[in-house]
C-alpha cells in the first residue's frame, strides 16, 4: 500500500491534537517536498515521510519512533516509508541510521524547521517572508534562544547531506513560505 497524503494526514490527526505539533508537521512536510523537488525526487513520498515523522510524539514521547514504527506497520506502510521516519531520531531515540538522502533531509531539517519558526515569531512582524538566512545564523549562535533546536543534529545533517548550512537554511525557509498561512507564519 502507498499511502496518499490524505491519509497521512488523517493518521496523524488520529494520534495528534497539539496545534504546535501539527504545525510542525505541515513544516517539514513542505520543506520535504522542496528538497524532493530541488533534487529530483518523489515530492508526494518525501512530503508524507515529512508529514507523517512525529506521529507518536504527542502521545509516546518516551517511545518516539518506537511507536510510529509499531503504528505505521499495523497500518501497512511501506517499509521504506517506517524506515525513513525512524531514521530522523537517530542517536537520539532510534539506532535506525539515515542511510538515503531522503533520510539524511529529514534527520538535518527536522530541528532547523524549530529554529526557523522560533526566528520568525520573534520578529515584529511574525512573517516568514522577511526572515533571511542571515538572522536564523545570528540566533544559531545564541545558544539559549530556541534551546530545543539540537544544533548538532543540525550540523550532522548537513555534513551527511554534503551540503552547507547556508544552503540549507535558505531552502528550509524557502520550503517553510509555501505553507506560512498553515502554520501561522504569514504575518500580522
Amino acid at each position: 500500500m502507498i499511502p496518499t497524503r490524505q491519509e497521512a494526514l488523517s493518521l496523524l490527526m488520529r494520534y495528534n491534537t497539539s496545534q504546535s505539533l501539527i504545525k510542525h508537521a505541515f513544516s517539514v512536510e513542505a520543506v520535504m517536498r522542496r528538497f524532493a523537488s530541488l533534487n529530483g525526487e518523489d515530492v508526494e513520498k518525501w512530503g508524507i515521510i515529512g508529514l507523517i515523522h512525529d506521529l507518536d510524539y504527542e502521545q509516546y514521547p518516551e517511545q518516539h519512533c518506537t511507536m510510529t514504527r509499531k503504528i505505521l506497520e499495523e497500518e501497512q506502510w511501506p517499509e521504506d516509508y517506517v524506515r525513513a521516519v525512524v531514521s530522523h531520531g537517530w542517536g537520539i531515540c532510534s539506532d535506525t541510521e539515515p542511510k538515503h538522502f531522503m533520510e539524511k533531509v529529514l534527520f538535518a531539517i527536522d530541528e532547523l524547521t524549530g529554529l526557523v519558526t522560533a526566528s520568525v515569531l520573534i520578529r515584529p512582524s511574525k512573517s516568514i517572508f522577511e526572515l533571511e538566512v542571515k538572522s536564523v545564523k545570528k540566533k544559531w549562535a545564541m545558544k539559549n534562544f530556541a534551546a530545543g533546536a539540537n544544533r548538532e543534529v543540525i550540523e550532522k545533517g548537513a555534513i551527511m547531506m554534503g551540503k552547507d548550512l547556508d544552503y540549507i537554511i535558505g531552502e528550509t525557509i524557502t520550503g517553510m513560505k509555501t505553507v506560512a498561512a498553515a502554520i501561522g507564519l504569514a504575518g500580522e
